[in-house]
């Protein structure tokens, strides 16, 4: 496998609500502590968005019994409400990797949407796996947000 396709993540999910709402909760720290983790009883206790490019924003997700939680944060490349993010996304504290790239569109299927996410510049294969487990959990739980669930 090529070294860019190893180290490059893409995951779809198409979802029941409408373009603009599931951009909101992309954007809205609000929304985003609904949504923002894994399931299993995960919390997310930081959601601080600045949406504008050169705008940074912060996350973190904890795990049930654990101190503190897992914090990423970066900084908004492009923002093109409701069709398009861009941001760097690097987590902090001392296991931290280098900094990735995420893009996420948000493609209008006429009252449904399908978020193409693609997450990109992973040091190794097993980074990107690790990412695509997570990314999964966090898009359920958004689907499970705006399709009325939460």
């Amino acid at each position: 496998m090529p070294q860019q396709l190893a180290t490059t993540l893409e995951v779809r999910r198409t979802i029941a609500a409408p373009r603009e709402l599931v951009f909101r909760a992309w954007t809205e720290p609000e929304m985003l502590m609904k949504w923002w983790r894994m399931d299993g009883g995960w919390s997310t206790p930081i959601a601080e968005v600045d949406l504008r490019v050169g705008g940074r924003y912060r996350l973190g997700m904890l795990e049930p019994g654990k101190d503190g939680p897992y914090v990423v944060g970066g900084v908004y490349r492009e923002v093109t409400p409701p069709d398009k993010l861009v941001f760097t996304w690097a987590w902090e504290g001392p296991s931290s990797a280098e900094e990735t790239l995420v893009t996420v569109e948000f493609l209008d299927l006429g009252g449904t949407t399908e978020v193409v996410l693609t997450h990109q510049n992973f040091a190794d294969q097993n980074m990107r796996d690790e990412h695509e487990k997570g990314w999964g959990g966090c898009l359920a739980q958004l689907a499970y947000l705006v399709e009325g669930g939460i």
